[in-house]
């Protein structure tokens, strides 16, 4: 059925927003005070499919990517940058607000910098046999095959054409694939998951591709298959040799950003504790002023930020892996931290928000990818005693819904 719906504003995951009979009804790529016609989409009775826009916003622009509404990859390319940076800006406040956290947003950086520096592109065999190499199509699980993606960091020059051969030879395990690229300081960095075990034939196919497209490592399930050079980055004064499949902040411009805040909302902490640290993008930058002690549950990750704290002009860096889900550090251990950083995963950090809580460290510098489960930790933190001093958003993944944020409270 097709119809004609007023779009009232725009959602929290950037779809227009209808009221019908006073229920919202979803609109991916409408904007608020628009006229759209739409179609229902099946299974889906709060969404609806947009046909075509009859009366559009002033605040509408061109889209730059011919995948866009198509691809799954960015929700927002239509929006004028203004009224954009304004919506997500408050996505954070009005999360807050909702928690009952009073505090200082402040306004939002922007930090997609050359662009995103990982991708994970999918392969699939798709109709009459033909291979599909792309990014998940919006609300489904087809594949829209790609050639170009102008949001992508320099870095990942090659990195298409170089997933398309080495999808290739694998379609003959009839496994759907996912193939993670990184752009490292020694060229890129592949990890194929999905394929099942390799035979030596394939192992020599996909090694003759890896040294074609000169990639710095090739790795499935993070087993090794070729390494022309260690795929390395550097944080900081440090360097880091990434294990396979590392995670990342998805730009360079995201984890400078991310980092400087880090830094500044510590202060003159002398002792601190990076929770969730990851390969170390803070802790590794914070150890040139101050002791840290860092924690993740990632075993390798762990170790690569060990090798690298090992660089003569950082300060002392304990790296202890520990699931900080099932083990939050306890009062008695974070006693003698003078700042404290924790930066979870999406679903956020409630087990190890509690424990500090109840502790006296005076300082706490929170990072979180979702407003939400930070508003619900910062809470748990505020009813403790301590206070939400401000609260910066940061737009990383620019063109999506998604915003990264740093919070400092103190005691």
């Amino acid at each position: 059925m097709v119809e004609t719906l007023l779009i009232d504003h725009v959602g929290h995951r950037g779809d227009g927003v209808a009221l019908v009979d006073g229920e919202p009804v979803y609109v991916p790529y409408a904007l608020g005070g628009e006229t759209v016609e739409v179609a229902e989409v099946h299974g889906h009775p709060d969404r609806r499919r947009l046909l075509s826009v009859e009366s559009p916003s002033l605040e509408r622009i061109a889209p730059f990517c011919p995948h866009f509404g198509v691809c799954g990859g960015c929700a927002i390319q239509h929006w004028q940058t203004e009224r954009y940076r304004a919506w997500k800006h408050a996505l954070v406040a009005e999360t807050l607000g909702h928690a009952k956290l009073d505090c200082e947003v402040a306004p939002l950086l922007d930090a997609h910098g050359k662009g995103r520096r990982r991708i994970t592109l999918h392969a699939r065999i798709g109709t009459h046999e033909v291979l599909k190499v792309g990014y998940a199509a919006a609300s489904t699980h087809d594949i829209i095959p790609i050639d170009r993606c102008p949001i992508l960091d320099p870095g990942l020059d090659g990195a298409l054409d170089a997933a398309w051969a080495l999808a290739e030879p694998l379609v003959a395990t009839g496994k759907p694939l996912d193939i993670q690229i990184t752009a490292t300081g020694n060229g890129l960095d592949v990890d194929i998951r999905g394929s099942g075990p390799l035979q030596p034939k394939m192992i020599a196919a996909l090694s003759r591709i890896a040294e074609q497209h000169r990639l710095a490592r090739l790795t499935r399930h993070g087993e090794l298959v070729l390494m022309r050079a260690q795929p390395a980055m550097t944080m900081g004064k440090a360097t880091v040799t990434l294990p396979p499949g590392s995670f990342l902040q998805a730009t360079v411009a995201g984890e400078e950003t991310l980092a400087a805040l880090v830094k500044e909302y510590c202060g003159r902490a002398k002792h601190i504790a990076d929770l969730f640290c990851g390969v170390g993008p803070f802790a590794l930058r914070l150890a040139e002023r101050a002791r840290v002690a860092a924690f993740d549950a990632d075993a390798p990750a762990v170790a690569a930020l060990d090798k690298a704290a090992h660089a003569p002009s950082l300060k002392p860096v304990k790296a202890e892996t520990r699931d900080l889900f099932r083990r939050p550090l306890v009062p008695q251990e974070l006693r003698d931290y003078d700042a404290v950083v924790f930066d979870p995963p999406r679903q956020g950090a409630q087990a190890q928000a509690q424990k500090l809580a109840a502790s006296q460290v005076p300082v706490v510098v929170a990072v979180s990818c979702n407003a939400a489960t930070f508003a619900r930790d910062a809470r748990i933190l505020v009813d403790g005693g301590y206070r939400l001093e401000t609260v910066t958003p940061v737009d990383q993944f620019r063109h999506t819904p998604h915003v990264e944020l740093v919070a400092r409270l103190t005691k």
